[in-house]
């Protein structure tokens, strides 16, 4: 990871700490790297409206696509799988919060 992501993944995570949704982490790395939607959009091989839903939290992605989507953008696939999976306990009113671990 270039140093540049790193400091954006550490400002990320100072940033939104535990309030962290993937779709506002999208956004932030989005604006962070001064990218339109579409910009970004094509990017991630997606639709402007898929990704302005995914933005508002109107849409939820699997732990694969978030996956498929830290590869594109250069972000630590540890960080977007836990968003995606942290995003679905909280849509289902699950209070638990995710720590991954690498196998």
């Amino acid at each position: 990871m270039t140093t540049k992501k790193n400091d954006a993944v550490k400002f990320l995570d100072r940033l939104i700490g535990d309030s962290a949704s993937f779709g506002g982490t999208l956004q932030a790395i989005r604006l962070s790297e001064e990218m339109t939607q579409a910009e970004m959009a094509k990017k991630l091989g997606i639709t402007n409206t898929h990704l302005s839903q995914l933005e508002r939290c109107h849409k939820f992605v699997s732990p694969e696509r978030a996956l498929t989507f830290a590869k594109k953008l250069g972000y630590p696939p540890k960080m977007f799988i836990s968003l995606s999976l942290q995003d679905q306990l909280q849509r289902a009113g699950i209070k638990f919060k995710v720590f991954l671990e690498a196998a």
